[in-house]
């Protein structure tokens, strides 16, 4: 790491370019390219867990100066902090209660967090809440153990992956065609094992299904060798609030016995969290 990754350098490395047009071509376009670009210097440090200016811009594609110019915007904003010693930047204070807001509105309560603890010690499965917001899918809440330990860290969210996985099953059930088209990938669908389903008819076919018994199944279709089942959570009203899910190994789910036990667990627990009145926040 170089002595002029510091915040004078930063300070200068964001002022001393003063060309007329300087910079005009990186802010020319929407206002939403230089919001996705700062977004992006967030996840480099959150990723890494702290970053320098060369790795932020190694990591994103921006120019130093370009970087240098936003940092000091989330410096200003209290969203970064920069370590001067260690010639870093963190994530700052303001983000951590705009983390406190989202799990207010996001938070479960205690007899939710204990009926997916149940599902959990019941199935012998590594047991999730997820809670759906618009075309998001957000697990909040999970359960897991040595012996039963949680889906493979993934780098990607799942609606980028609705049509091999359990939960995004769920969302996609409850749209229309149209809906649907505008919220999948163009045909073929991105395979991510040699399970995934990449056509629109085959998806349809088993959406229909979902739609009418509010189970939705991935056998591998993500994971390989990982199964993952999800229920349904819904409102009163009958509104799609959220799900609850497992997963593990896809010999787990193998036999029928065992699938139809998974499903009366699942179906069950999600009625009783769907009845909750804070069940999802």
């Amino acid at each position: 790491m170089s002595g002029s990754e510091n915040a004078s350098e930063s300070d200068r490395g964001a002022s001393t370019d003063c060309r007329p047009g300087a910079g005009v071509d990186e802010e020319r376009g929407s206002r939403g390219g230089s919001v996705q670009r700062t977004l992006g210097i967030l996840e480099v440090v959150a990723s890494r867990g702290g970053a320098t200016a060369r790795e932020i811009a190694d990591d994103t594609g921006l120019p130093l100066p370009s970087v240098y110019r936003l940092v000091r915007e989330l410096l200003d904003g209290e969203y970064l902090v920069h370590l001067r010693d260690e010639q870093r930047f963190e994530l700052g204070y303001k983000l951590h209660q705009l983390g406190v807001s989202l799990h207010q509105q996001i938070g479960i309560s205690r007899q939710t967090a204990a009926e997916i603890a149940a599902l959990h010690n019941t199935l012998g499965a590594a047991a999730y809440l997820a809670i759906h917001r618009g075309t998001q899918i957000v697990v909040v809440h999970t359960v897991d153990s040595p012996a039963h330990p949680r889906l493979p860290p993934i780098g990607f969210g799942f609606h980028e992956a609705a049509h091999a996985t359990a939960l995004g099953k769920i969302q996609l059930a409850t749209m229309t065609g149209e809906q649907r088209t505008l919220h999948l990938d163009p045909e073929p669908y991105p395979r991510f094992t040699s399970s995934t389903l990449t056509a629109r008819a085959q998806l349809d076919d088993e959406l229909a299904t979902v739609a009418e018994q509010g189970i939705a199944f991935d056998f591998g279709e993500l994971v390989a060798g990982y199964t993952c089942a999800a229920a349904a959570v819904r409102g009163a009203s009958g509104v799609l609030l959220g799900s609850v899910a497992v997963s593990g190994p896809t010999a787990r789910f193998a036999r029928e016995p065992e699938r139809q036990a998974v499903t009366r667990a699942l179906r069950a627990t999600a009625a009783r969290v769907g009845r909750q009145p804070r069940g999802l926040g």
